[in-house]
């Protein structure tokens, strides 16, 4: 008690701060493993961490000694098991998801409006090819990026480096096509890659009628800042989403207004060509 007195005694802001950090850090693992089997081995991982200190508070030599070997080796053996959620929380830190989505529209406004964001996009070749893909219940996933431009993602995938056109995104997505399976990158006008991999959200409220195209359109726009463009193979609908909220059964109208939107820089848009 006496501990606990001196400690409260000499409380300072820059203790508050370390309690702070530390709360955030474990806060931010406790969302990455939530409702996935490493949530058990982080508690485990925190119970052994206790029992050590512990035994070392009590001069347990014994329990202390074989503690100290499991922590020592205990660092390595958590980058490899956790490996992918560590890359996720690395990723998460160091791009806008960190932020909220208000906050996120903002920072991408003002760079917009100081010419730091500049697409000329033909939208019109996008919206017809969804529309066209709607009409045939084709599967598309179409992912249109701004800052966050997915170097990884693009490297799972086929390079093309094509003009956009409405033809070349409909073949690219032909149910016969060897490049059908996977997502469509496409960065100011171009198209990047075919067939990539995205990664799929792992959050648990969404509805578990959706297919892998809609978790995988949620995942990579809670790790970015692209929109994400759905055709459903089942129903025609289209869907967007951005920042991990879906909308879904849009018409193509409501489509080519929410990617003007997105880019908010109508100057440089084709607003030759209308629906």
């Amino acid at each position: 008690m006496e501990n606990v007195r001196i400690w409260f005694e000499n409380f300072s802001f820059i203790q508050a701060l370390d309690i702070f950090i530390v709360a955030f850090l474990a806060y931010q693992i406790y969302k990455l493993v939530k409702g996935t089997s490493a949530l058990n081995i982080v508690l485990t991982i925190i119970g052994i961490y206790i029992l050590w200190k512990i035994a070392g508070q009590l001069a347990m030599p014994l329990t202390t000694e074989i503690l100290d070997r499991v922590v020592s080796m205990g660092f390595l053996a958590i980058v490899v098991v956790f490996q992918p959620e560590i890359r996720r929380f690395l990723f998460m830190l160091t791009t806008p998801t960190a932020i909220n989505n208000k906050h996120r529209h903002r920072i991408l406004n003002r760079l917009k409006a100081r010419g730091k964001i500049k697409r000329e996009l033909n939208i019109t070749q996008v919206v017809q090819a969804c529309m066209h893909m709607s009409q045939e219940k084709t599967g598309a996933l179409i992912i249109l990026t701004q800052l966050n431009r997915l170097p990884a993602t693009v490297a799972t995938g086929e390079r093309i480096d094509g003009i956009v056109s409405s033809a070349l995104i409909e073949n690219i997505f032909f149910k016969n096509s060897p490049l059908h399976d996977g997502a469509l990158i496409i960065e100011k006008n171009k198209i990047i890659a075919a067939r990539c991999i995205l990664p799929v959200t792992n959050n648990k409220n969404i509805s578990a009628n959706l297919g892998l195209r809609h978790r995988s359109a949620i995942g990579i726009t809670e790790q970015s800042d692209a929109l994400a463009i759905v055709c459903s193979e089942e129903t025609g609908s289209i869907s967007y989403c951005l920042f991990g909220n879906v909308t879904y059964d849009v018409t193509p109208t409501q489509l080519r207004a929410k990617i003007e939107e997105f880019f908010e820089d109508k100057e440089v848009l084709d607003q030759q060509s209308s629906l």
